[in-house]
């Protein structure tokens, strides 16, 4: 079975589409080498996958016929991914909290007050 479509029938991916750039893109690896998405994919292959800034570790068990369910899905991978990706992912988050890019939508009232409070010290200088 090609990678691109084990990871989409193991749902790691919405669509074989991106799965298919996450391979061209060389976010996947196949015991440790970067992989084209037409790659065949072998029962005890150690997959490693790069996706919203953790990387998976995975080895194939068996290969589903086609796309499973969320329940099935560890019947056909074993996850070897360390916990520390996951709390770094959720330590992004918790950073990411007060961030607003230039340009989103209009002043909270806290900004507002912020600026104001910047011009009030501006003018008095």
């Amino acid at each position: 079975m090609r990678i691109d479509k084990y990871l989409w029938c193991v749902r790691y991916y919405k669509t074989r589409t991106l799965a298919t750039i996450a391979c061209k893109k060389g976010h996947i690896r196949i015991n440790n080498d970067i992989v084209k998405p037409s790659r065949e994919v072998y029962a005890q292959d150690k997959i490693e996958i790069r996706l919203n800034q953790i990387k998976y570790q995975i080895t194939v068990n068996d290969l589903p016929e086609s796309r499973v369910g969320a329940k099935l899905v560890d019947i056909y991978r074993i996850d070897h991914t360390p916990k520390e990706q996951f709390e770094a992912q959720e330590l992004l988050k918790y950073a990411k909290d007060y961030y607003r890019e230039k340009g989103v939508g209009r002043p909270t009232k806290k900004d507002r007050r912020d600026i104001d409070e910047f011009k009030d010290e501006a003018s008095d200088d």
